[in-house]
């Protein structure tokens, strides 16, 4: 026994002396995130998760990493591209924007938004301790943590436009901009998150799409015993659409007769019918699809709801038999 203690001692020597050779070493890495289609007048919030990992190869030869490997990690983020502030964070495409923000919960709550001690208004990180467990063989251990993600309804969201007529991507790129500090230890961690650093990135996408929403008023004429002269009336179509978004508004030929050119409407008892005319101007060219000499409504979104008139005329005619007329007539709009 006598000689075995020596031994014993050099083995446990050399344990601790080889930790310079063999340091551990921690990433951290991150999901894109991706909003998908974003229609900027839906009028809701739109959702999105990414996964960041956190890993750490366990190699060191110190006796304590040796029983219990473990790391500690602070993950931070800065602003990302077309953000000069955290409050909110803003994709880009060109010159114009879209806000959004990164969070470390599912809050959503200003708190929460995913900073650092160098972002204003956005301290909240992530910190958390892998362990690879008591005696865990060298190797590379790994946990993550989820990315929560929001681009809010609102005024904001309403101005937000596409680019030529067409889908738009809006983007930020993080690259770089993801910071991170860890320790390795064995039992006791007297560092805290301090010891060693690294960077990651990301990108995030959001699609701003091209989107129209309409509605119509009932038009409604006054009663007349006889058709001797013009009887007028209007209703509103409410139009909104994407900010820079054109479109097409065309008023179909009604169920009575189906023709653009010629609409009727029908008495609920009886055959008879009635000629009236639809325009987008007072006396104006018929508002049709284009077709049989008629002509549609043309505008772009702002990103507001836009009234728009339709007149509507009853003109000299022969008189049917009393009751009540009426006719169906659908707005279908292009965009």
């Amino acid at each position: 026994m006598r000689r075995l203690l020596p031994w014993l001692t050099l083995l446990l020597g050399c344990a601790w002396g080889s930790v310079a050779q063999a340091a551990d070493t921690c990433t951290v890495s991150m999901t894109n995130i991706d909003f998908g289609n974003v229609s900027p007048i839906a009028g809701s919030d739109y959702v999105a998760q990414a996964t960041g990992t956190f890993s750490c190869l366990f190699s060191s030869l110190n006796l304590g990493q040796l029983l219990t490997p473990n790391a500690q990690v602070c993950i931070s983020l800065g602003l990302g591209t077309n953000s000069t502030s955290a409050l909110p964070r803003k994709l880009g495409n060109g010159s114009n924007r879209m806000e959004y923000n990164v969070y470390v919960d599912n809050s959503y709550a200003t708190a929460k938004i995913w900073g650092g001690a160098g972002v204003a208004g956005a301290p909240s990180t992530f910190g958390m301790i892998l362990s690879a467990g008591l005696l865990a063989p060298p190797g590379t251990y790994s946990t993550t943590f989820t990315v929560y993600a929001k681009i809010p309804a609102g005024t904001a969201l309403a101005a937000v436009p596409t680019v030529a007529n067409a889908n738009t991507v809006y983007t930020s790129s993080f690259a770089g901009v993801g910071t991170y500090t860890y320790t390795t230890y064995g039992l006791v961690n007297l560092q805290g998150c301090s010891a060693s650093s690294g960077s990651f990135g990301f990108t995030v996408n959001a699609t701003a799409v091209n989107d129209c929403t309409i509605a119509a008023s009932p038009m409604a004429f006054a009663n007349a015993s006889i058709l001797t002269g013009n009887l007028r009336s209007t209703s509103t179509l409410s139009v909104r659409c994407v900010n820079n978004n054109a479109y097409q508004i065309a008023l179909n030929g009604g169920s009575v007769a189906a023709d653009v050119a010629n609409r009727q409407m029908k008495n609920t008892v009886t055959t008879d019918k009635v000629s009236y005319l639809l325009s987008a101007t007072l006396d104006g060219p018929l508002w049709g699809d284009g077709t049989a000499g008629t002509s549609m409504v043309t505008g772009t979104g702002t990103g507001a709801s836009v009234p728009l008139t339709i007149y509507g005329r009853v003109p000299a005619q022969v008189s049917p038999r009393p009751g009540d007329y009426k006719d169906t007539v659908t707005a279908t709009i292009y965009f």
